[in-house]
Parts: structure tokens; sequence; C-alpha cells
């Protein structure tokens, strides 16, 4: 799941100062789930906005507010083609994703973002999420039994543990695994310990080419192309 943080209160403010009508864009998938951009909180910021301003005396914006299933989809957009007449920017709380494909979508509105894309993570506990990818594009899971030592090991690094672990835990933090440590119990668990004694060649993050357009296996089975 993509996290996301909704920006500061007054940084939104600032953003949004040249606009008097605004429409505040939430998403039905990540952003809700992670509580940075649903329904309810594209209410709560709207509500904020409202007390802000009534405080200010000197603001005059018209805020609306609607949520779609998915910004970071074009089939979802066409509900709002009908609401874009009625405003002069978009106030999107969504990834950094979704904000481009709304901003594609209508190439002749102001898009601004309501919130930080921070990481790829997974569910740790009701309402913390844990990075566990950083769409390196060089995917090593299976060396390192599904856990990645890009994101477990707070140094990044492929050959480990370092020097620093202790008990466990990462120097960082006694609160925090060595990922070293999870993979090394992980692989000793699977019987696989051997890939352990392998040698990883440090990475050149610079130079690692990412695919910049996918298409599905899907559409390669059937000759078809996204186009």
């Amino acid at each position: 799941m993509i996290v996301s943080e909704r920006k500061p209160l007054a940084e939104i403010r600032r953003m949004i100062a040249p606009y008097q009508r605004l429409l505040t864009l939430g998403c039905g998938t990540c952003a809700t789930v992670c509580g940075a951009g649903g329904e309810r909180e594209v209410s709560f910021l709207n509500s904020a906005l409202r007390v802000a301003q009534a405080k200010s005396g000197n603001e005059t914006h018209t805020l609306s507010e609607y949520t779609v299933k998915r910004q970071c989809d074009l089939e979802f957009l066409d509900p709002l083609v009908e609401k874009v007449g009625d405003i002069d920017a978009i106030l999107a709380l969504s990834c950094g994703i979704g904000m481009q494909v709304i901003a594609e979508r209508f190439p002749d509105m102001p898009v601004l973002p309501g919130v930080n894309t921070s990481f790829m993570g997974a569910v740790d506990e009701y309402g913390v999420w844990d990075e566990r990818c950083a769409a390196c594009g060089d995917c090593r899971l299976e060396e390192t039994g599904g856990i990645c030592p890009i994101t477990r090991c707070t140094k990044g690094i492929l050959n480990g543990p370092c020097a620093g672990t202790k008990d466990g835990k990462c120097e960082v933090s006694k609160d925090m695994d060595c990922g070293w440590i999870l993979i090394y119990k992980r692989l000793e668990g699977l019987g696989q310990l051997e890939k352990m004694r392998r040698y990883y060649p440090p990475r050149n993050f610079r130079t690692i080419p990412r695919p910049k357009r996918i298409i599905s296996q899907a559409n390669i089975d059937t000759g078809e192309d996204n186009d």
C-alpha cells in the first residue's frame, strides 16, 4: 500500500490562497486506508479550512468535496467532468501518482497536493505502517527470504548484518529489529542458509534502470497493448 500523510494545514492554506472555489478530492483506496485522504479526511480537512477561514476574516474560499474510488485510474475520474466547471483548483488527497493522473485528465485545472507520499508499507498494527518496499526496480526478495534489505535494514546494505547489531536489534534503536537478523532467521527456517554465504556487490542506485511503462502480462498474452 502507498502510505501518505496530510500536509500541515498552514502549508495547504498557503497553496490554496490564490483560488476561491476549491474541490477537495479524496481517494478511496490507499489514502483512505492510511487515514490521509478518504471521505472522512476530506470532510475533516474542509472543516478545518472553514474554521481557519472564519478566524482570519479575510478569506473567501468556497469549499466542496468529493471522493473517487481511485485517483490513479482514469476510468474513475469521469464523474469529475461536471464538477470541474465550477471550481478554480483541485486539492488532491492522494499519492503523487493519483495527483499526476488528475493533472493529466484535467490539463487546464490547477491540481494541488494535499498529502505527502511517504513510502510503500504494510500494516504493523492499527494506524501504524512499516516501510517494506522502496520500488528500487531490482527486487532480490528471493535471495533474502522475502524480507527486503533495502527497507528493513537502516543502512540498506546487501551483505549483513553489520557490526552495529546487538541482541537482534539495530544500533539506531533498541526497539528496531535488525533487518539482516530477520533475514537470517527466515532463511534458517526455510533451510536456505546457504544464501547467506553469497556476496552481493554494492549497488549503484544512480544507474539502476527503472521501467517507465509496463504492459500487463494479460495484454502480452492476448497480443494487446495499453495504448
